[in-house]
């Protein structure tokens, strides 16, 4: 890729720079919230799965200074991106992005090691929607040879015991994320992401807790929009403030 390729961003009002293609997959705000979701304590460690540029490790990392992150990431050029934006944010220390695939990560990723487990898996099965003329685009919205059943059961492997596995994604694939997390994610929440007041709600955060048996919690979720378009308040608090999602 040259120079002109890239674009460097902004996220969370500016407490992130953010170098990402001008064309490609663009960090839009699923990351943001995503990592706004894992409820990261001081000292523990985070696997984001399919991290990309980085976007959602970084969010986490700034908004809990005492956790370390890992991130997965199978596009060699995203990996290179990912740590220049570790440098770009001063993170090294705490922040280190890896490249691999789920069906052959890296031998130092060790199972049952990692306090939660995030990721925002491609969207789109591979028999359905378009194809972008952008083959790395292609592979980040749409699945390959790794479906989200081998996500799902990747999260399971990585994640300690009673620890967290978070995805976010579509609303109308809910029901499989259900029925792969059956019987071995407890007390879990669904936060539906509504995009405005009576409109059907596109993405869902599932957040659940490894080896639990809890019961299954349907929370009220957020609205993102307002009537005229603008974020709504909630939303602006957890983009541009930080804030965390209470699941």
């Amino acid at each position: 890729m040259h120079e002109e390729t890239f674009t460097q961003d902004y996220l969370l009002n500016g407490r992130i720079m953010l170098r990402q293609p001008v064309n490609g997959y663009r960090v839009a705000i699923d990351p943001v919230f995503l990592a706004a979701a894992v409820d990261a304590k001081e000292g523990e460690s985070i696997l984001d799965i399919g991290a990309g540029v980085g976007a959602a490790s970084l969010c986490l990392a700034v908004r809990q200074p005492q956790c370390k992150i890992v991130g997965l990431e199978v596009q060699r050029d995203y990996v290179r991106l990912a740590a220049q934006n570790i440098e770009l944010n001063n993170l090294r220390d705490r922040v280190e992005m890896l490249h691999g695939d789920l069906l052959r990560p890296p031998p130092r990723l060790a199972a049952g090691t990692f306090s939660h487990v995030m990721t925002n898996p491609p969207y789109l099965e591979s028999h359905r929607g378009k194809s972008s003329p952008h083959a790395d685009k292609n592979k980040a919205n749409q699945e390959t040879d790794v479906d989200l059943e081998s996500w799902a059961r990747f999260c399971l492997l990585m994640v300690k015991p009673k620890g967290t596995v978070t995805f976010i994604h579509r609303a109308d694939r809910l029901d499989h994320i259900m029925a792969y997390f059956a019987g071995k994610l407890g007390n879990i929440t669904i936060y539906p992401l509504w995009p405005g007041k009576g409109k059907s709600a596109k993405r869902v955060i599932v957040s659940g807790i490894k080896n639990m048996n809890g019961a299954l919690k349907l929370s009220q979720g957020m609205f993102l929009h307002e009537a005229d378009g603008r974020f709504t308040r909630d939303a602006e608090s957890v983009l541009r403030d930080g804030e965390k999602v209470e699941l």
